[in-house]
């Protein structure tokens, strides 16, 4: 029986890890891939990070972990496939027949039972900290050209594309992000957005409208990529005087948005209709020792800081429960 199971080895749940261990918990991390850092592996440049300005979204992701072996965290890579525990809602623990029909040495009466890839686990606490995913386009051959000039991480294939054309889709920080880092090795850099400005930082703006090589396009949405084994151009239109047009490109990256990793607390914890799990930024959810750190959490900000904000504060709530219970 562990104190607290955090699952999730990003800047969220890293910092969790870090500050359980401090605390004396006795807490496992899990997590799905073979490298901890999440999605700030595949951060070309973090610059608003306080204190490493500049540093490498892969190097600062090592540095995280360092940390946190040099404390002594443990870590188990497994992926999580169910939660199951008394203190689950009534009618979930109903539905339950494996749990019903439990052994003493399964008794979740004290908190839950994780299932896992690799076996159960039992634990007091959860802070959940999957992180989320990359949205999707959802047009014709996004699917089929995926990995075949169809990305979702410009610093994980823009290298592929120096010298050559390419879209970067969405209007965000990570889009634009995307569309400078790009600019840098490619001929020519399309910036997609269906809206009539962007909605990324106002330096990161400031930023991507000077590059000469980079050309944004307003009101404009992608209705289909292009090619057959490899992307040769996307057909868009104009939201606005529904202009269509064909636009010859060899790369797309498609930066739209992020889809939070709820998928398996769905029913356990309350979440808003975007899937977040909802929590205040003491971390506590609706269900009774779980806690949602990171990006899995409904916020206004989804930054690196914050993250690892979560992570301490998702911590302090589980120290005050266990204190409690």
């Amino acid at each position: 029986m562990y104190d607290v199971v955090i699952v999730g080895s990003g800047p969220a749940g890293l910092s969790a890890s870090i500050y359980a261990k401090r605390a004396g918990l006795k807490a496992v991390t899990l997590e799905r891939n073979p490298m901890s850092g999440g999605q700030v592996l595949n951060t070309y440049e973090v610059d608003n990070y306080p204190g490493l300005p500049g540093i490498g979204g892969f190097d600062m992701g090592m540095k995280f972990r360092e940390h946190a072996d040099k404390l002594g965290c443990e870590f188990m890579e497994a992926s999580l496939l169910k939660i199951e525990g008394s203190a689950m809602p009534e009618d979930r623990r109903e539905q339950d027949k494996e749990l019903q029909a439990a052994s003493v040495k399964d008794d979740t009466s004290a908190g839950y039972a994780l299932v896992t890839d690799q076996g159960k686990l039992y634990a007091k606490t959860v802070i959940a900290a999957m992180g989320a995913s990359h949205a999707k386009l959802n047009v014709p051959g996004e699917e089929e050209l995926s990995g075949m000039g169809v990305s979702y991480c410009a610093t994980c294939d823009g290298a592929f594309f120096k010298g050559k054309v390419t879209a970067v889709i969405g209007g965000g920080d990570v889009a634009v992000e995307d569309a400078i880092f790009l600019a840098r090795g490619c001929q020519k850099v399309y910036l997609i957005h269906r809206r009539d400005e962007l909605r990324a930082a106002a330096v990161l703006q400031k930023e991507v409208l000077a590059l000469p090589n980079v050309e944004v396009l307003w009101d404009t949405v992608v209705e289909k990529i292009n090619g057959e084994d490899q992307v040769e151009g996307i057909s868009i239109r104009n939201v606005k005087n529904e202009k269509k047009e064909e636009l010859p490109v060899d790369g797309v990256f498609v930066a739209v948005g992020i889809i939070p990793s709820s998928e398996v607390l769905k029913g356990i914890a309350d979440c808003d209709e975007k899937g977040y799990l909802i929590a205040g930024e003491d971390c506590v959810t609706s269900a009774p020792g779980i806690y949602a750190a990171g990006d899995v959490r409904g916020k206004k900000l989804r930054q690196i800081v914050t993250a690892v904000a979560d992570g301490a504060n998702a911590v302090t709530s589980v120290l005050q429960y266990l204190s409690e219970n």
